[in-house]
């Protein structure tokens, strides 16, 4: 039997309008990172309802997407979820069947400075990208946790909010998701400008928060990830000397600034690559579409000065694979192609990724193939290769790039390079970070005398483990009670340039959790949830939130 065409309308739109409906949750989370994961999963041992909603196909963020080799610092800070991860993925190495192109007794590999494998402690901190992806699958799963994958929210109109309280979000595709509390826990901090909050993008200059380290820094040279570390200066223009003859591609004519000043510019970014030497697992590197090798002048005149550093950064992960990071003065990272990411459209920010995939695609071949290009060096670089057994369906290349800092929250208190270097305490810690403060390159400029040369590659060293407060993931009363913010916390450009490791995101996403069930179960505002509970909660499960006495030594 037929029915009528005015209710088949009726059904269907009753249908479309149950599809849309809001799906009530305690907390939702907005973002696929590892703290998003972490999150979840404290949300849930607490006995609440949680959702992860993010416009990731895979979870974990970067700890998946290519850095295997881990920042860790201080590993004896790093407990609760985050050690959890990493006994994990020990357990998965500890298997002799993990170890497919290599032998577990020929990987001694150390990880800054340290044993990538930890018989002692159960923990290892060096992996390659399937792994970790699917420990953090693993733990969805084991936890029941739904994720919404694939669903980006609109940022123009998809935020819900009554006075201070957000009380649901919605996607570009119509789903909404209501809840009690909300984290976002995205790296670009999209969530917490939706809602309103103050945020900064870009590096602020050191007088406002009394720093030295934040700010233009020309002339400073921490690492060899600039010009100074070549026995000759180099001109930036294609007739050395000649401005008439033009500037060479991926060198700035905009001034760089005055030192210590603040801009709105951002360190740059890059794919953590995952390389292989192993013929069989290996997927040559191919000449990438739009390939110019102009792109690269520079680096040619870089070898021609007798460079010889391209592979210091080829850290080497199991199984015969690296995980590969910028290094030198013209490596992986994209420097000033990035500085509109922060705040552009979705559209603009996936022409910046293809930017960015093409940029380092074009880099391997150029190394490859160019005959400018030390032998020995081509011929060590078509070696390597991008491996058939991980980012199966991304061509082995990585589906994320390193988003280093994007926005970042002014929230009810801000980290500064003052409290990880220990001139001022840091109240009500809910974790500690303990990497060295590290920036990466910001801009290549041209100096007065007419030589090019990177800017903004800072190191700085914390002088022993650090306190994050509990302030720096919260926005300032008034503007949201119920979110919290343990990715783009509230911190200067410098400080957040430590805090800014995946460990630690791990260790912030299971405090920001534990502070949003407690909220719930107080009727309260994140801002009114009491530290002295806190603490005491977070310390049950693991977190450490003072440094050892022989850590707090260093």
């Amino acid at each position: 039997m037929k029915l009528p065409r005015l209710l088949c309308g009726v059904l269907a739109g009753l249908v479309a309008l149950t599809s849309l409906r809001a799906a009530d949750y305690d907390v939702v989370i907005y973002g696929g990172t590892s703290a998003a994961v972490t999150a979840a999963v404290q949300v849930r041992r607490m006995g609440k309802t949680v959702a992860i909603v993010c416009p990731d196909r895979h979870l974990g963020g970067l700890s998946s997407g290519g850095l295997g080799y881990t920042d860790t610092g201080d590993k004896s800070v790093i407990g609760g979820l985050a050690r959890e991860f990493y006994h994990r993925v020990w357990r998965h190495y500890d298997a002799d069947s993990a170890w497919r192109w290599q032998k577990k007794s020929e990987y001694g590999n150390k990880g800054q400075g340290t044993p990538a494998i930890d018989g002692e402690q159960r923990t290892m901190w060096i992996f390659e990208p399937h792994v970790a992806e699917r420990v953090f699958e693993d733990l969805v799963r084991e936890h029941q946790i739904p994720v919404f994958r694939d669903e980006w929210l609109d940022r123009a109109k998809g935020v819900r909010k009554s006075g201070a309280r957000l009380s649901a979000i919605t996607m570009l595709s119509g789903k909404t998701y209501a809840g009690k509390m909300f984290l976002d826990a995205t790296y670009e901090g999209d969530l917490l400008a939706a809602a309103g909050v103050s945020y900064h993008v870009g590096r602020e200059a050191n007088r406002i928060y009394g720093e030295e380290h934040n700010g233009v820094q020309t002339g400073v040279l921490h690492h060899r990830h600039h010009f100074g570390v070549l026995p000759e200066k180099l001109s930036p223009y294609w007739t050395p000397g000649d401005p008439q003859s033009g500037v060479l591609p991926r060198v700035s004519t905009a001034h760089p600034g005055k030192f210590g000043e603040g801009d709105d510019k951002v360190q740059a970014y890059c794919y953590r690559m995952c390389l292989t030497d192993v013929p069989e697992n290996r997927i040559p590197f191919a000449k990438p579409e739009g390939y110019d090798p102009k792109q690269y002048e520079l680096l040619a005149r870089i070898y021609a000065a007798g460079w010889k550093e391209t592979f210091q950064k080829f850290d080497p992960i199991p199984n015969r694979k690296t995980d590969t990071n910028n290094h030198g003065p013209f490596s992986t990272d994209n420097i000033g192609m990035n500085y509109d990411y922060p705040e552009a459209s979705y559209e603009r920010r996936r022409e910046i990724l293809r930017e960015h995939e093409r940029y380092q695609k074009g880099w391997l071949y150029f190394i490859t193939t160019d005959p400018r290009v030390p032998a020995d060096v081509r011929a060590k670089m078509a070696s390597y290769g991008l491996p058939k057994d991980e980012f199966k369906d991304n061509g082995g290349w990585p589906h994320q790039i390193y988003v280093r800092e994007a926005r970042r929250l002014i929230g009810t208190y801000v980290m500064t390079e003052n409290e990880l270097r220990k001139k001022r305490p840091t109240p009500e810690s809910v974790g500690m970070g303990s990497y060295t403060i590290d920036s990466h390159n910001v801009q290549r400029y041209i100096t007065p005398e007419g030589y090019v040369q990177n800017e903004g590659d800072i190191g700085v060293p914390t002088g022993g483990p650090y306190e994050i407060a509990f302030g720096s993931m919260m926005p300032k009363r008034g503007q949201a009670e119920n979110l919290l913010v343990p990715v783009c916390v509230s911190s200067s450009h410098i400080a957040f340039g430590s805090i800014r490791m995946e460990p630690v995101f791990m260790i912030l996403g299971q405090s920001a959790a534990t502070a949003a069930v407690m909220a719930i179960e107080a009727k309260s505002a994140a801002q009114d949830v009491p530290y002295v509970q806190l603490r005491e909660r977070l310390l049950k499960d693991g977190q450490i939130l003072h440094a050892p006495a022989a850590a707090a030594k260093k």
